[in-house]
């Protein structure tokens, strides 16, 4: 499936095709896994095409059905959440050094 061929669909035929798509991705890893798959480059071949579409929907700023309303606000959020949540570096602890044993030294001075 070409992009160009893509481009040319609605946002509702991309929405379709995008669930089809997951559906078929689904169902030949599930083939793929009970070997009844013969050919296992549709896998790949499934799994691009879904991504163009989805590449697609986000361009027009549909969003796919993976992006909620919001769902940028929440992922800054998170990222915020995560760089107050990890000690800087400064913070942190340092490392300690195992201590030579005296006998190692003195078996080196020998």
């Amino acid at each position: 499936m070409k992009a160009s061929d893509l481009r040319e669909k609605s946002v509702e035929d991309l929405r379709e095709l995008q669930a089809s798509l997951a559906h078929d991705t689904f169902q030949n890893r599930l083939k793929n896994f009970t070997n009844r798959l013969d050919d296992t480059s549709v896998i790949n071949k499934t799994k691009r095409d879904l991504a163009r579409v989805i590449t697609l929907l986000r361009e027009r700023g549909a969003g796919g059905a993976s992006a909620a309303p919001g769902a940028s606000a929440k992922a800054d959020v998170k990222v915020e959440a995560i760089a107050v949540a990890t000690p800087s570096p400064v913070e942190a602890a340092p490392k300690k050094t195992p201590k030579k044993s005296a006998k190692k030294s003195e078996a080196k001075q020998s």
